[in-house]
């Protein structure tokens, strides 16, 4: 259980709670400055309905997106996800940290509530990154994941992130690249499926989960078995010059709900690795590590 001597109180009062599950859900004001409330209401909608998320498919991707951090960072420490989703990157490091703050503007704290309802070491609330509810330095260890390329000034949201972040922590994040290491079939292809996602995004939500569904099984699922079948003939070197080839170990469950948040989110934002360095820098932190596998581009660095 999360004690209060463990744990910063927060800063600024909650207008509301809610339980949910056994969690004790706190409500704070999430602005409308630095925010998109068509995409908070996209991802409210897109976690409702992907919220269950077998402990093999948390395992498989959470190693994927901490490969570069060090269990030291977040063994036994005060931990904030930002943007929390259903809260499964919560739930990857929970065994192991002190205690983790998971935040979230939009619905997908209920969705967290259930997955993280076991986890006694996890609070949820719902707030944005424009009025984070904990004083600066507060955490040990603060991560971001697929979320502050959805926020207009993402540079200033990660400013944001980092405040809360003590000397001597860590930030991890991850921001969708610009295709800066891929050639020239891949940026077609990205032109090409980013103009499908600007009319998408626009459906109501049956329509735009059922289209996205589609485009799962008939443009996802044909580069996933062609993958399959190169690593089967041990052609694995190849796999990085196949499309989609990063979900050939993913479950459909994943490959659907990624569908829909590549072509269903309403404001994305990609950066180049050397963009999201200076953004790193320019937050305060040093010692910026990228991680050179998918998914690109996630990185770390130490707050000094």
């Amino acid at each position: 259980m999360i004690e209060e001597n463990r744990v910063e109180n927060f800063n600024i009062k909650p207008h509301s709670e809610i339980q949910i599950e056994k969690k004790l859900i706190s409500n704070f004001d999430i602005g409308n400055d630095n925010i998109d409330m068509d995409t908070v209401t996209s991802f409210g909608e897109e976690w409702s309905k992907f919220k269950d998320f077998s402990d093999a498919d948390i395992q498989i991707a959470g190693d994927q997106y901490f490969d570069i951090v060090p269990e030291e960072i977040y063994k036994n420490k005060y931990i904030l996800d930002v943007g929390c989703g259903t809260g499964r990157w919560s739930k990857y490091l929970a065994r192991l940290a002190s205690n983790i703050e998971a935040i979230d503007p939009s619905e997908a704290v209920f969705s967290a509530a259930a997955l993280l309802q076991n986890e006694d070491n996890v609070r949820i609330s719902r707030a944005s990154v424009d009025n984070i509810p904990f004083e600066d330095n507060s955490f040990d260890f603060v991560f971001s994941l697929g979320v502050l390329h959805h926020i207009p000034d993402t540079q200033n949201a990660m400013e944001k992130s980092i405040n809360k972040v003590k000397l001597g922590g860590y930030f991890l994040v991850y921001l969708y690249y610009a295709l800066d290491n891929r050639g020239l079939i891949f940026k077609l292809l990205f032109n090409a499926s980013n103009l499908l996602r600007r009319g998408i995004s626009r459906l109501p939500p049956v329509a735009k989960r059922l289209v996205c569904d589609i485009l799962a099984l008939f443009i996802y699922l044909p580069f996933i078995i062609f993958s399959k079948l190169i690593r089967m003939f041990g052609f694995s070197s190849f796999l990085n010059h196949v499309p989609l080839s990063y979900y050939a170990d993913k479950s459909m469950n994943i490959i659907r709900n990624d569908s829909l948040d590549r072509f269903g989110t309403p404001l994305e934002q990609r950066f180049t690795k050397d963009e999201i360095r200076q953004m790193m820098v320019k937050s305060g932190l040093e010692e910026i590590t990228f991680s050179e596998k998918a998914p690109f581009w996630h990185a770390i660095g130490k707050k000094i």
